[in-house]
């Protein structure tokens, strides 16, 4: 199995973070110093630089702040995927991760648009974070991914 080249690079560091996923499990670090949350995983706190971090579960709600909408992308696994929506999305614990914004046609999202965690499993069998509208889904529904069961209380 190769790796997909859409999944970044699994080292000793961020092996909780794609083992929580794998088992639909959102983390994000917070620091014990400030108690600041960050993400992406560091292993020292951007805000204070403390190295009194740790991983915590997010409640994988979030809301959507940006996004742009790719029509074209040349790499595989992404040319099999366009249109998509690449997204900056606000984590109910106040920090902003970089994703995709799945199961939901491109032109009926808005600033602000309500999101749920679920994961896609890519070839190489790592699970990626990804979002969908909270409630129904709008639009296209998506084979690959799943909602933690976190997400759905």
């Amino acid at each position: 199995m190769t790796q997909d080249p859409s999944t970044p690079g699994i080292d000793d560091f961020t092996r909780p973070y794609w083992d929580a996923a794998a088992a639909g499990e959102l983390l994000i670090r917070r620091c014990a110093a400030c108690g600041r949350a960050h993400h992406y995983p560091r292993e020292f706190c951007p805000h204070c630089w403390s190295d009194d971090v740790g991983w915590e579960r997010a409640v994988g709600r979030a809301t959507l702040y940006t996004w742009s909408v790719v029509h074209r992308n040349d790499l595989p696994p992404f040319t099999d995927r366009v249109p998509y929506a690449a997204a900056l999305v606000e984590l109910a614990e106040g920090v902003r991760m970089m994703t995709e914004v799945v199961e939901c046609e491109p032109d009926r999202l808005a600033v602000g648009t309500e999101l749920t965690v679920a994961f896609r499993t890519g070839e190489d069998g790592v699970s990626v974070p990804v979002f969908r509208p909270a409630g129904p889904a709008q639009g296209q529904s998506s084979s690959r991914s799943h909602v933690p069961p976190a997400a759905r209380r």
